[in-house]
């Protein structure tokens, strides 16, 4: 069995800490796959899920109500089991913002009333973890042994299906990418269910309590096309962490069946190609060589876009979905961390059928958790790795923004957010070809007297030059973006003059000032 939440807290090590689960509705059955401990707000991010994070509060005592709902928020989208949190010290309590935020987010959050080192609780329990994650992959290697000796005797899918199934115990079937079932099976004993989802050993069924079970998608790739997406159902009391390992573990075999049963298009096998070899920045003639098979005209302008998303397979169906319709040819290739999209645009006004493709992306499905950075305008293909390598760099520039920004500017982590390369050429030049001392320095020379104001006083000069030069010195604009009043947004702005040496419009600093804005705070 998998380690669960309950059986963690009631470990000797956590027991000591007098836990109190504040998580209505949740059950302590949670299964932990790691345990880690952090004071980093933003560490979201830098998880995968399924963690049991400690934090000792010292942190989210300063921090203000909605950055603590924003913290809360941002790991249980990122899937972590729960969140552990020390009081009695700096933090009294569980701030009221976290625990509202975990109940409308169904998060987790473990209040530890007493001291306990989280040195020693980690050390205990992942110790036990990696124990259990051993056993898993000798078992989910032992599933991937006897599955390629069905394969290589020419069994069907379904009983390729049934090894890992009976390994498992749970109730496995293969679909399209389409949703077109390929192939099922349950363990050995159970009944086939039937046209009403029943069937049982004994008459009853384990995966007929729907709230009981527990569901895992896994992709199936090959060569970066993918081919199909195998769904585990596992009811209760089966281990859930070693379906998640044989799932995983079985994708190579399952897409080698895949190739014999459902071989991909050509079309479709010369769009992964040509995608690897932008993602390698191969030589432009190899991309001009690839590019006719996967449907694009060498010369033709194209965009790239790079995609961070919690759930990127449904995303990209979304996208191809809809440049399908629109007929719009594309290629696209996915791993585990990013989403890669070229996209071709026609000859003619290629600028404006760029800023349409960004509207239309940011009409998706607003319920995708994503970020979507569109590279600029590429001459052809030979040019696909610019616009890529532009693309992700704007993803980066949004981080450090993001970073820097004050807590009520900072834009919210989740839903769809479309970035526009090309919003961010002067960072994107500075990273390039100025390096990062001469870039301190050149600020440090422009905007000394504000940042040192700012430190002093806790004043957001910065922001509030960075908005209203960013607005084209629209003053009225800037007092709204920062929720002032326009006599206080005057006030701001002649401090700032007087500190930077005068009015800097119609002068050749405002592009200096401008500069050194953009810049400050790249790494």
């Amino acid at each position: 069995m998998s380690v669960s939440l309950g059986e963690i807290l009631a470990h000797p090590v956590l027991a000591a800490a007098d836990p109190v689960v504040h998580a209505a509705g949740l059950s302590e059955d949670l299964p932990v796959r790691w345990v880690h401990s952090s004071e980093v707000l933003d560490i979201a991010p830098l998880l995968r899920g399924g963690e049991l994070l400690l934090c000792g509060g010292i942190t989210l005592a300063s921090a203000t109500p909605e950055k603590q709902a924003a913290y809360v928020r941002d790991l249980a989208q990122r899937g972590i089991a729960a969140l552990a949190v020390e009081t009695g010290g700096v933090l009294p309590e569980i701030p009221p913002a976290m625990l509202e935020a975990a109940q409308e987010h169904g998060l987790a959050v473990v209040e530890l009333r007493k001291v306990v080192p989280f040195v020693g609780v980690m050390q205990a329990i992942n110790s036990i973890l990696v124990s259990e994650s051993a056993g898993h992959l000798q078992q989910a290697d032992a599933a991937t042994r006897a599955m390629a000796a069905e394969l290589a005797h020419g069994a069907s899918l379904d009983q390729i299906l049934g090894v890992l199934a009976g390994i498992i115990g749970s109730a496995v079937s293969l679909v399209s990418p389409w949703g077109v079932a390929l192939g099922s099976a349950v363990p050995g004993g159970w009944q086939e269910k039937d046209d009403d989802g029943g069937g049982s050993p004994g008459g009853q069924d384990p995966l007929a309590d729907k709230a009981a079970r527990t569901k895992i998608n896994v992709d199936i790739p090959v060569r970066g096309v993918l081919m199909g997406r195998l769904e585990i159902e596992i009811p209760a009391g089966v281990d859930a962490g070693l379906a998640r390992v044989a799932g995983d573990r079985a994708v190579d075999i399952l897409g080698l069946a895949l190739l014999q049963h459902t071989p991909p298009g050509l079309h479709a096998q010369a769009g992964a190609e040509l995608m690897r070899a932008v993602l390698t920045a191969a030589p432009a003639w190899r991309l001009e060589q690839l590019a006719p098979g996967a449907g694009f005209p060498p010369d033709s302008p194209a965009v790239v876009a790079a995609i961070h998303a919690a759930a990127p397979q449904k995303l990209r169906r979304a996208i191809e979905s809809f440049l399908s319709s629109s007929r719009i040819p594309s290629a696209a290739y996915q791993d585990d961390a990013e989403l890669v999209v070229m996209m071709a645009l026609p000859g003619s006004d290629t600028a404006g059928e760029r800023r349409k493709l960004l509207e239309s992306l940011q009409g998706l499905d607003s319920d995708h958790d994503a970020t979507i950075a569109v590279g600029p305008p590429a001459s052809g293909v030979a040019e696909a790795a610019w616009s890529l390598a532009e693309a992700r760099r704007a993803l980066d520039v949004r981080q450090i923004r993001r970073r820097n920004a004050s807590a009520r500017r900072r834009h919210p982590s989740h839903g769809l957010v479309v970035l526009d390369a090309e919003d961010t050429a002067v960072e994107s030049l500075a990273l390039k070809g100025i390096n990062a001392s001469a870039r301190d320095a050149f600020v440090n020379r422009q905007l000394r007297a504000i940042l040192e104001h700012d430190a002093q006083r806790q004043s957001q000069l910065m922001e509030t030059l960075q908005v209203w030069l960013d607005s084209g010195c629209n003053t009225a604009q800037s007092a709204r973006e920062l929720h002032l009043e326009r006599q206080s947004m005057h006030h701001r702005l002649q401090r700032i003059f007087v500190l930077c040496g005068g009015d800097p419009r119609g002068t050749g600093r405002l592009a200096a000032l401008h500069l050194a804005v953009r810049m400050a705070g790249l790494p």
